[in-house]
């Protein structure tokens, strides 16, 4: 993904009259980054950085060795969903130490895709009451990493405490049908609710 394709829409089509700001937030290495670059049809802006040793500290490498960078400020793609409708998609960094940067992200935005993995389940609870405590609405998408274990929707809905409503899907980050179908699953969560719900 470090090239952009040829026939990339540099400019928003001139039939565009909605512009919604999602925001892709989750804990460290679920795969935000890979989500947002795998929808985007801009050249995706990119804030990563290598990790060094000063990082080990605080960063926990568990269930993802391999990972050498990490993004420092933020994600930021864009889709366009229909001829009036576009998405900017934000994706947030996932350590604690950027919970400020992203609590500021919050500004604007319509909703939030929630990234999470069977593995970690218990990191995504900061981050959901975080935005619960904004009022930010969201939908938790489950990104299938090789070599998770995969659970029923009963017991990964009990296991995070979410709602009914709430929805819950799966996918893999690396994949365009299946990351666009979890985005959809917010965008028409975000079409059911209220107008007092959405104050």
């Amino acid at each position: 993904m470090g090239s952009a394709p040829v026939s990339e829409p540099v400019y928003v089509a001139d039939t565009v009259t909605t512009a919604v700001k999602i925001l892709v937030v989750g804990h460290f290495a679920v795969g935000k980054t890979t989500f947002v670059g795998t929808l985007s049809e801009i050249r995706p802006l990119r804030t990563e950085e290598t990790m060094t040793q000063a990082s080990e500290l605080v960063d926990d490498l568990e269930g993802t060795p391999d990972k050498t960078t990490t993004t420092v400020a933020m994600d930021f793609g864009r889709l366009t969903l229909s001829e009036s409708l576009v998405l900017y998609l934000f994706g947030a960094p996932g350590q604690k130490r950027f919970t400020q940067l992203w609590q500021d992200m919050l500004c604007g935005a319509l909703g939030a895709l929630v990234l999470t993995d069977t593995r970690r389940l218990d990191q995504s609870f900061d981050i959901m009451g975080l935005l619960e405590e904004h009022g930010m609405p969201y939908a938790v998408a489950v990104n299938q990493f090789d070599g998770a274990p995969p659970f029923p929707e009963a017991e990964i809905r009990e296991a995070l405490d979410l709602l009914p409503e709430t929805p819950l899907v799966t996918c893999d980050a690396r994949e365009p049908t299946s990351s666009a179908k979890a985005l959809i699953s917010l965008i028409e969560y975000l079409q059911t609710r209220t107008p007092q719900e959405q104050e």
